[in-house]
């Protein structure tokens, strides 16, 4: 079997929106030039979508055209090495997914513990987000929910009180433990972070697990967040102005 077909072969029982490069079929290194030119002969014809220098996805089609291939497969190599989590979609790319908002942003944010400079994969441009706690697989949810109150005043096309509105919805649904987990997550947040969390759980009547919250902050620091108070009756005993 030559280069093409057999590279044509594995394209054909790829998953539609599946990104890959050139080493995804290297198999003999002498190959390697052989399966790029292949690839990029594809792409010319439109069998396959070019995302970026060296990286292609499968696309998949719909009335309006070409769908790109979604935020997680754009960026896998920067979440996952070898089965090891690097990060985790945060901010933007999450904040539609939670509901917080109804805009679909171009930019991809990413949680890792070690951050680098943003730039460009195509459409979108990526950026990155510091993260102080281990990232597991796990606790992903729980950090997509600290990221969203880190940067609430943020988010694209929502008010603080309708941010607060849905977060309280949000974090209504969490069971005991990780409401707890989330809670000894925060701890390496901001102490704004901290300070609304605590306001958005004893909202909730789950003040039994602020203590710790409560103890970390300045008693005299106020936090500025205007209208948090419309949607939260706690926002004095956590210094929210």
């Amino acid at each position: 079997m030559n280069v093409t077909d057999y590279v044509s072969g594995k394209i054909e029982r790829l998953p539609k929106g599946y990104v890959f490069t050139y080493a995804d079929f290297i198999v003999e290194v002498n190959k390697k030039e052989a399966i790029i030119k292949a690839l990029n002969r594809m792409a010319a014809s439109g069998k396959i979508m070019k995302l970026a220098k060296g990286r292609y996805y499968k696309p998949e089609c719909s009335p309006f055209g070409n769908l790109p291939p979604n935020q997680a497969q754009v960026v896998k190599d920067l979440l996952e090495d070898n089965g090891k989590i690097m990060g985790y979609l945060t901010g933007y790319s999450i904040y539609n997914q939670l509901g917080l908002t109804t805009q679909v942003s171009n930019t991809i944010q990413i949680g890792r513990n070690q951050v680098r400079p943003g730039f460009k994969r195509g459409y979108y441009t990526i950026s990155f987000i510091k993260q102080k706690n281990v990232i597991t697989k796990e606790n992903i949810p729980l950090l997509q929910i600290l990221d969203s109150i880190r940067y609430i005043k943020k988010i694209p096309d929502a008010s603080i009180e309708s941010s607060c509105k849905r977060l309280l919805a949000i974090i209504k649904k969490l069971s005991e433990s990780e409401t707890n987990t989330m809670v000894r997550l925060a701890l390496k947040y901001s102490p704004a972070t901290r300070a609304l969390l605590g306001a958005l759980l004893e909202q909730l009547q789950k003040g039994e697990a602020t203590a710790s919250l409560l103890k970390s902050l300045n008693p005299i620091t106020k936090y500025k967040l205007s209208s948090a108070a419309k949607v939260l009756s706690t926002t004095e005993k956590w210094n929210i102005l």
